[in-house]
């Protein structure tokens, strides 16, 4: 988050460790009075093996429980943070309810009698949490802060705020003191004036998670090659099955050409794919059919009426979102569910669709073409009629459209509510059952968004969410804290959740090559 645009009103500036001794007693506020001094804090956070993290506003929009992740360790909240926050608390977005709830945790948290703001109250785990409050003066005696002033003369803005006080409140409490942020432009310049940074990795999958998206493979004996061609079931021991979980899907291998596909189930047996048809097809629409292994596993997926949330990675013209729509068509024309719901992050979850004109539709068209494009393939008649299109007569009059209102094969289901364009926008407290739900471009969301999309399904509801964890958009996330790998990472290994990597493109030798090599 880049607040260098955004000049923040700052709240008036408290000296916390102001020397008392020329002051009388009377005259010294009890909140004073029980104020620690810089060696005292030293002290009492100094323990071995502990560490001192101070929070980024970002971190704190991005997950408002972060206060609770430290474990042992110990929090410091610079109060510029708190005046930024302050700055979002009325948006009616995402990252307005964000900022109300992190100001709910932490008065819940200060809430003890007690209880000091600046001093700090244990947390559960063991550390401390507590809100410093920078002091300017007595901070200009401190080399480093004198240092960075000079390369950063304006220090009113508030990233710089955050950093001198990190800087000042390195020279008070034992190390390691490290500035956690989600900006990689404060990671920058803390690391330029020698502050130790780090991103917050609580919600971040490991680098192997989204490094390879080839369906793992096994090798097995040629005896036990026939034995599941014969009987579409085979258990082996763990140790061969290695890190593969419930529906994870991989390709047996016997030798250099026997192969075949298998998923892993909720008992550990790797089974047969069932539910992969030769192809698809709607009404009078084009047959779809899988064209490489990792569609084949897909489908699978998709067509398995036990399997309740699929998760896909793949980069551009793997065929992601067509064989999905065409999963979802096929099921809802065979009426395992009641409609098709399909949507695609606009903006930030919480943002409204602009004030366009039009429908919900109208103005959801342009972020969801993808999509229409699918349906289209998938349900326009196949024009049989070969070679060039025949000359009108032009004696003949013109017959118009029965219903020139409907010109899209799919036009008469949107308006029937059996295919529904929905903005994420507006999910906030629905309850969606018995609903095929595509989520296109999942990679954009955050993780808090996407455990509110997950919570919104109910009994007899499939979500399907795809995307490309190396195309981001959002400045708030990367590859490996959106909220597509994210709910791949926490439901890995459920019975109900299910997993399908797409490697290979096959929307034309072209697309493949710019995919892969530009």
């Amino acid at each position: 988050m880049d607040r260098d645009d955004h000049p923040a009103t700052l709240a008036p500036t408290l000296i916390e460790n102001l020397d008392l001794g020329s002051v009388p007693p009377g005259l010294r506020s009890p909140s004073a009075r029980k104020r620690k001094s810089p060696t005292s804090h030293r002290q009492s956070m100094s323990r071995v093996g502990t560490k001192t993290f101070i929070l980024d506003t970002n971190v704190l929009l991005h997950d408002p429980a972060c206060i609770h992740r430290f474990a042992e360790h110990h929090i410091c909240i610079p109060v510029d943070v708190l005046s930024e926050l302050d700055r979002f608390k009325n948006e009616m977005t995402e990252r307005g309810a964000n900022a109300r709830e992190v100001h709910r945790a932490l008065m819940k948290t200060f809430s003890a009698p007690d209880a000091s703001v600046t001093d700090g109250v244990k947390t559960a785990g063991g550390g401390n949490i507590r809100v410093v409050i920078y002091d300017p003066e007595a901070a200009k005696r401190v080399p480093s802060v004198q240092e960075f002033e000079r390369i950063f003369p304006n220090i009113e803005k508030v990233d710089h705020r955050i950093l001198a006080c990190a800087l000042w409140l390195r020279e008070q409490i034992s190390p390691p003191v490290i500035l956690v942020s989600k900006d990689l432009n404060m990671q920058l310049k803390a690391r330029a004036v020698g502050i130790e940074c780090e991103d917050y990795l609580h919600d971040k999958v490991e680098p192997r998670e989204v490094s390879n998206f080839d369906i793992a493979r096994l090798d097995i004996s040629s005896h036990e090659m026939q034995r599941f061609a014969s009987s579409g079931r085979l258990t082996i021991s763990a140790t061969r099955i290695g890190d593969n979980v419930a529906n994870d899907y991989v390709l047996l291998m016997s030798g250099e050409k026997a192969s075949m596909p298998a998923k892993l189930n909720a008992q550990g047996e790797l089974v047969r794919l069932l539910h992969t048809p030769e192809s698809i097809k709607v009404g009078q629409g084009r047959s779809i059919k899988p064209m490489n292994l990792g569609q084949a596993c897909l489908l699978d997926a998709l067509l398995d009426p036990e399997i309740s949330l699929v998760t896909c990675y793949g980069q551009a013209g793997t065929g992601k979102t067509l064989l999905a729509v065409a999963a979802g068509l096929s099921q809802v024309f065979g009426r395992t569910y009641n409609g098709l719901t399909v949507s695609r992050p606009i903006v930030a979850m919480g943002q409204t669709v602009g004030f366009l004109p039009g429908s919900l539709q109208e103005k959801m068209r342009p972020w969801l073409q993808p999509v229409y494009d699918a349906l289209d393939l998938l349900m326009r008649p196949v024009d049989s009629q070969q070679g060039p299109q025949r000359k009108k007569n032009r004696f003949l009059p013109e017959k118009p459209p029965a219903h020139p209102e409907t010109s899209a094969p799919y036009d008469g289901l949107i308006q029937q509510g059996v295919i529904e364009i929905e903005a994420l926008c507006y999910i906030r407290g629905r309850s969606i059952p018995d609903r095929f739900f595509i989520l296109d471009e999942a990679q954009q969301l955050t993780p808090l968004e996407a455990k509110t999309v997950v919570t919104r399904m109910s009994r007899g509801s499939k979500l399907v969410l795809v995307g490309d964890p190396a195309q981001i958009d959002n400045p708030y996330v990367d590859s490996r804290s959106n909220g597509l790998v994210y709910t791949r990472q926490r439901m890995r290994g459920q019975s109900f959740a299910a997993h399908v990597p797409l490697a290979k493109g096959e929307r034309s030798p072209l697309a493949e090559a710019g995919a892969r090599l530009l």
